[in-house]
């Protein structure tokens, strides 16, 4: 099997864990209310970070004041806010619908970054971001529906709170752009860990979950999602994105909805509607276009960060 083959499926693999995080994030808010389930993510995932560090003989970075407040507000955005941000909106959108939200995060990160830096988007990245609006507003248009159906008023409020997590996750790009020092990646996600459980743990404490008995099923979807996609992901796209251009690897970032869709139907037992096809299907549009957006000049930085995984 060829390098760039053996890259291809790895990134394939960690995208398939991430997908999985919407799952386990429903299965989680049954049962464990969100800043608890967040620190406690944390704290199961840190242990073997640190031993990877070790093992690997990474150093420890050192940054100066200034990309010390960075990195803090990239993990109060990107690792607690996202975190609890899904969690909150999986309790009300079906994990299909809340998957495809949860894939616009190349379009989004791209619509941030013009926003915020006035850079003048291309057209692919024109098309890419109508294309994510499309899918987002296909499964949350409002219309008659039920509890448990993707356009459902309670599903339309879950949905958007996903999509805030899509946002907090864009921001941390954004600021990751902006240290003055880069962080190699199991250091960042090592910090972002570390920064994560210290600023959820607190919330956490006021949720007073251990007033009442947590359920077994809640508290293994937070084990899983610590070491599956926290831990394995990270492992899984450090080593196949290594093995292929930024442009290749950011395609991979399409099987987040599938992923969760096809997760949703054999896991959760949802039934996935023409609707949620759809979708996705413009999701998966708006990636290869955000893609295509970056070829031909500077090579795009990886819309995956080590620690949503």
């Amino acid at each position: 099997m060829s390098e760039r083959i053996k890259g291809m499926v790895l990134c394939a693999l960690a995208m398939v864990t991430v997908g999985s995080t919407v799952v386990a994030s429903k299965v989680i808010a049954g049962g464990m209310p969100p800043f608890t389930a967040t620190a406690l993510r944390f704290a199961m995932a840190l242990p073997v970070f640190l031993l990877l560090l070790r093992v690997t003989r990474t150093p420890w970075p050192r940054p100066d004041r200034r990309d010390l407040v960075l990195l803090l507000g990239q993990a109060g955005l990107g690792s607690v806010g996202y975190t609890v941000l899904l969690i909150l909106g999986v309790r009300w959108a079906p994990a299909a619908s809340a998957g495809v939200v949860a894939g616009t995060l190349p379009a989004v990160a791209a619509l941030v970054a013009v926003l915020a830096l006035r850079e003048r988007p291309g057209r692919y990245l024109v098309g890419s971001i109508v294309l994510a609006t499309a899918g987002v507003l296909a499964i949350s248009w409002p219309g008659e529906g039920s509890a448990g159906d993707s356009k459902s008023p309670a599903a339309m409020a879950g949905n958007l709170l996903v999509l805030g997590a899509v946002v907090c996750e864009a921001m941390f790009i954004l600021l990751n752009k902006r240290l003055r020092v880069p962080v190699r990646p199991l250091a960042l996600s090592t910090l972002m860990t570390t920064f994560g459980l210290l600023l959820s743990l607190v919330p956490a404490l006021f949720e007073r979950a251990w007033e009442q008995p947590l359920p077994n099923d809640a508290l293994i979807g937070v084990a899983y999602y610590a070491l599956v996609p926290t831990v394995l992901g990270f492992v899984l796209w450090f080593a196949g994105s290594a093995r292929l251009e930024g442009a290749e690897a950011a395609l991979f970032t399409a099987l987040l909805p599938v992923s969760a869709l096809i997760l949703a139907a054999l896991w959760l037992g949802e039934s996935i509607s023409p609707v949620q096809i759809g979708g996705a299907a413009c999701v998966l549009g708006a990636v290869g276009l955000a893609s295509l957006d970056g070829r031909g000049g500077e090579r795009p930085e990886s819309p995956l960060r080590p620690a949503e995984l």
